[in-house]
């Protein structure tokens, strides 16, 4: 195997499979995109369409546009802009809903931080592309929302009844427990803001990114274990023996892009030999030489391949390695892994994008859905352009 990635591979694959793929989603007579197709392929046209979806999709062309300057991909990102503000906002709470019906109608109005991060993410992004005022001032009424209604002297609340009565997080929760906080909301907040703060420039939002990186420092990473905990009870105490590969890399990379846009040396100095920890315990743990294990509960290894966490391997990999250029096997592992998604992963049949899911051998798994809710083009498409921008900027 080669250990290094061809960048020009990565960059046919966004532009020849990726984009084609979700353009073809656009829902041209209700808004939005499209929020299913089968493992057979079938797009379901009255399928509800998850408001994280379509804020994942406008980040994704709005990013999209930043790198390749292509104006349907802009109008792409327009398209799904407008629908996340004529549609996913809610008018009478403010906040955004969990999902709709196909004809942009609210479904489920739970209203969840994690949700609203992701809003705030896309919004920022398209900011970026299309310089619209509104989009920045959407994302900063959600800024403040968040931080009038979903925070505690702890950290962040997540899940809320559609007034902001809060409710159980079923939404965040998984492995048999019901979680008050998670990582993985906490992990997307801080994604969001870094992105708001970016484009802003706030004082008000470094300070909290400020902060949530000392949360993670202090109650979330586990030092003992060189993992970051998953799932906790109202005071971020650990309620399960979880080791979540895929966020940890993932994690690694985005707390490092955090740190590089604060520029603060005392911060960085205290934070980043946690994501160095990090990915050196996955690297270990997770890492069989081709791909990426998914998890491991009660220290029994779950060893599905899936999508996401393969793609955010790929970037971990490569970024800890730029950050420190003797670790050669991080880039060999970010080649191998990419070979392994190129290989196993994206789906060959024509038409399709990524199968959510393949065995340790690269076998996919039937059934499962090309698109659903949570199935997007945010991590797979984010990967492919951060090694291209990470490649230009490197010539």
């Amino acid at each position: 195997m080669a250990d290094e990635i061809r960048i020009s591979e990565i960059e046919a694959h966004l532009r020849n499979k990726l984009i084609p793929f979700w353009k073809k989603l656009r829902d041209d007579e209700y808004g939005g995109y499209f929020g299913w197709v089968g493992y057979d392929l079938k797009t379901d046209p009255k399928s509800e369409k998850g408001c994280i979806l379509n804020s994942r999709i406008t980040w994704f062309f709005s990013n999209a546009y930043l790198l390749f300057g292509d104006e349907e991909l802009l109008e792409a990102a327009q398209h799904g802009y407008a629908f996340l503000k004529e549609h996913c906002i809610d008018p009478e709470y403010g906040g955004i809903f969990w999902s709709l019906n196909y004809d942009g109608t609210p479904l489920d109005t739970t209203k969840h931080t994690y949700n609203m991060a992701f809003a705030i993410y896309a919004l920022s992004a398209y900011y970026e592309a299309s310089h619209e005022e509104e989009a920045m001032e959407t994302a900063m009424e959600l800024f403040r929302l968040i931080e009038s209604k979903c925070v505690d002297s702890v950290g962040y609340l997540e899940s809320f009844a559609r007034d902001f009565e809060p409710e159980d997080n079923e939404k965040l929760s998984e492995n048999g427990v019901m979680a008050e906080k998670t990582m993985n909301t906490l992990l997307h907040v801080l994604e969001a803001y870094t992105q708001l703060y970016r484009m802003s420039g706030h004082v008000k939002v470094r300070e909290r990114l400020v902060w949530i990186l000392r949360l993670i420092e202090r109650r979330i990473y586990n030092p003992s274990l060189h993992r970051q905990e998953v799932f906790f009870d109202k005071n971020y105490k650990s309620i399960i023996d979880l080791h979540s590969f895929g966020h940890d890399i993932e994690a690694a990379w985005l707390i490092n892009r955090t740190l590089e846009v604060l520029d603060d040396p005392e911060l960085y100095g205290c934070i980043r030999p946690i994501t160095k920890d990090l990915v050196r315990q996955v690297y270990k743990s997770a890492y069989d030489g081709r791909s990426f294990a998914n998890e491991c509960e009660n220290g029994v290894v779950n060893e599905r391949r899936i999508w996401w966490v393969q793609a955010e391997a790929v970037v971990g990999f490569f970024d800890a390695w730029q950050k420190d250029p003797s670790e050669t096997g991080y880039r060999e592992a970010a080649a191998h892994i990419w070979e392994f998604i190129r290989d196993c992963v994206s789906d060959p049949r024509e038409g399709s994008e990524w199968f959510w899911e393949v065995d340790r051998e690269g076998k996919p798994v039937e059934g499962e859905p090309i698109v659903e809710p949570w199935k997007c083009p945010y991590h797979n498409g984010r990967m492919c352009m951060e090694l291209i921008r990470r490649s230009q900027e490197s010539m």
